[in-house]
């Protein structure tokens, strides 16, 4: 039997077990508040590890076709699609493979919900509540001018017809408190077009398996809305609480260099390929192996292995100088992590590990070089 720490580097290692805690908290979230909680494929689509979410949840929702298919080829459950703008070429798939369609403008809902309503589709229509409670502009969808959502002031009193649902997204691995703050906005602004609708979805970013979360209050924060709007069907569909903290990154140190000063440690992935959001939000991620800084320890920035200048992060420290062969494990890089890697300068994609609760380890993908060239065309 394989363990974790003989590994071959660079690998995404998910483990079943802190996927399955996971799984089971949302699933209580979803019974005790009554709320239908579906999965978002942005933050994971590691489809080989759905044979474990599927015991828990089967909906899903799908910002592309490539998304859709997948769901529905794997999870089966229920499909609810937003795009930011459907085409001619695409609302017909769109309409084949979905149970439920979210459109972005009026503009959209007009040209396309009334062939959606006619295939059996339920419509709905995202609306921006104008209520910032994210720090990192990337991933606020409420700033002004965004172009996310239609605002309170351009629908007026009524919905069109053929408009359902509604579906509001201004959350980012946020917390109860700040889904209060953004319910109330929601209310104020829209409360009047309730009683035209069948269904609110409250979008992502609801971190309820974060240590700390507040279930309790997400919990009873639900139920009192769905006791004031008894008729609405509420869903939330987080991405990143379905995976956050059940895989790492493993990864080797293949150098260490020092210029002026400053020693970095090359390792044999990368942050522009391999954990895109650290530079891009940018945050630090923490290093299993690391400890707190203390004078006369060693400290190392951490440096990819790419051409581009900025792959790189720091500092680090640890209780021993670093040498060619340490293994480092970067924690927490099951969301938003495979999702959004890239090839750049050919590099070496991670394979992709599944350890079960068994403790057997279960290679669910190794790339090779026909992987590169096929994408290069």
């Amino acid at each position: 039997m394989l363990t974790p720490n003989i590994i071959p580097t660079p690998c995404y290692v998910v483990y079943e077990d802190r996927l399955r805690a996971n799984l089971e908290l949302i699933r209580r979230v979803s019974a005790e508040s009554g709320a239908k909680i579906i999965m978002a494929f942005k933050a994971n689509a590691l489809w080989r590890t759905f044979d474990i979410i599927g015991e828990y949840c089967r909906d899903f929702t799908a910002s592309s076709l490539n998304e859709l298919e997948l769901g529905n080829t794997t999870l089966g459950g229920s499909a609810h699609s937003y795009c930011p703008a459907y085409t001619e070429q695409t609302i017909g798939k769109y309409i084949a493979g979905s149970t439920h369609i979210t459109f972005n403008s009026l503009e959209q809902a007009k040209r396309f919900a009334p062939r959606t309503l006619d295939a059996g589709v339920s419509t709905g229509l995202r609306v921006n509540p104008q209520c910032s409670v994210i720090e990192t502009d990337i991933y606020n969808p409420a700033l002004p001018g965004s172009r996310f959502g239609v605002t309170a002031d351009i629908i007026g009193e009524t919905l069109p017809e053929y408009v359902q649902g509604l579906h509001f997204h201004a959350l980012c691995e946020s917390t109860s408190h700040d889904l209060e703050k953004v319910l109330g906005a929601f209310e104020t602004q829209f409360g009047h077009l309730l009683p035209q609708v069948r269904w609110v979805n409250m979008g992502g970013g609801h971190l309820m398996t974060r240590a700390g979360y507040d279930t309790a209050h997400l919990i009873a924060l639900i139920k009192d809305f769905r006791s004031r709007y008894p008729w609405l069907e509420v869903i939330l569909e987080p991405g990143s609480a379905f995976t956050w903290r059940t895989g790492d990154l493993l990864a080797s140190v293949v150098d260490v260099v020092t210029n002026q000063g400053i020693s970095t440690a090359i390792i044999d992935a990368s942050f522009a390929c391999h954990m895109p959001d650290c530079l891009e939000m940018p945050y630090k991620p923490a290093i299993t192996e690391s400890v707190d800084p203390s004078d006369g320890l060693p400290s190392y920035r951490i440096g990819g292995n790419s051409c581009l200048s900025g792959d790189f992060m720091g500092d680090w420290t640890f209780p021993l100088p670093l040498k060619a062969g340490d293994r480092l494990t970067f924690e927490d890089m099951n969301h938003y992590t495979t999702v959004k890697t890239n090839m750049f300068n050919g590099i070496t994609h991670p394979s992709i590990a599944l350890v079960r609760s068994s403790g057997e380890v279960e290679y669910l993908r190794q790339y090779t070089f026909e992987d590169y060239k096929s994408r290069m065309c």
